[in-house]
């Protein structure tokens, strides 16, 4: 389902300061499987997790999923692919702190324009889903962080996408509430998600529904 062939991605500031975050990187990941990253801060994690969802361009290499070459299409076909394929679940939730739960969740369905009966039918599903349903008008700022998370997993899963990515996603939770985190992937691998979660939690290393575990260290992966 997902290739990723001869990966590199380098970033140059200037001629004294280029660094290497991706080093030649090859994996191959089959629909359903979950699939975890660990490693430390700036050990390139991030960055394949961008590259996949098409939000930064390789320096070299590509990457493949479902035959489509998403590392070469130009940005606004990268970012339709994404809207229909990838649900994103950013370590800081990238929400929108001053508008309502209900407006965060339906931002993804904009660009289709669908009904209000549409609209409202997802919002409620996704919303009864997370468990986020009561905060429906609330405004985001004014939620926990545990609320914020759910509302963020919520608005990545209103357009039902086949892929999840979650880039450290426990990063800003107790470990209560990551667990929890924990609990709602295991139910999206049970739906046939295919889901990639870069981590450096120790509470993700020894989960039973793990189909790998990938270290990554200096740009390249350690199989």
């Amino acid at each position: 389902m997902i290739k990723i062939k001869n990966l590199t991605k380098i970033y140059e500031v200037n001629k004294n300061n280029i660094t290497t975050a991706l080093n030649n990187i090859n994996l191959e990941i089959n629909e359903g499987e979950l699939i975890i990253l660990k490693g430390s801060s700036g050990s390139g994690k991030s960055t394949i997790l961008s590259t996949l969802a098409g939000l930064s361009k390789p320096t070299s290499g590509e990457v493949i999923i479902n035959n489509e070459r998403i590392s070469k299409l130009p940005d606004n076909f990268a970012s339709i692919f994404r809207r229909e394929h990838i649900g994103f679940i950013f370590q800081k939730y990238n929400l929108i702190p001053n508008i309502s739960v209900k407006e965060n969740i339906l931002i993804p369905l904009i660009p289709q324009n669908p009904s209000s009966e549409v609209a409202e039918k997802l919002l409620i599903n996704v919303m009864r889903k997370f468990k986020i349903e009561h905060k429906k008008d609330d405004i985001v700022k004014n939620l926990s962080g545990g609320e914020q998370q759910r509302v963020a997993i919520a608005r990545s899963q209103i357009n039902n996408p086949s892929i999840i990515i979650a880039d450290e996603p426990t990063a800003n939770l107790d470990k209560e509430l990551s667990i929890h985190f924990i609990d709602i992937l295991r139910e999206l691998k049970q739906a046939g998600k295919t889901i990639i979660v870069a981590t450096h939690d120790p509470l993700f290393f020894d989960l039973d529904f793990t189909d790998r575990l990938i270290e990554v260290s200096n740009g390249e992966l350690l199989l």
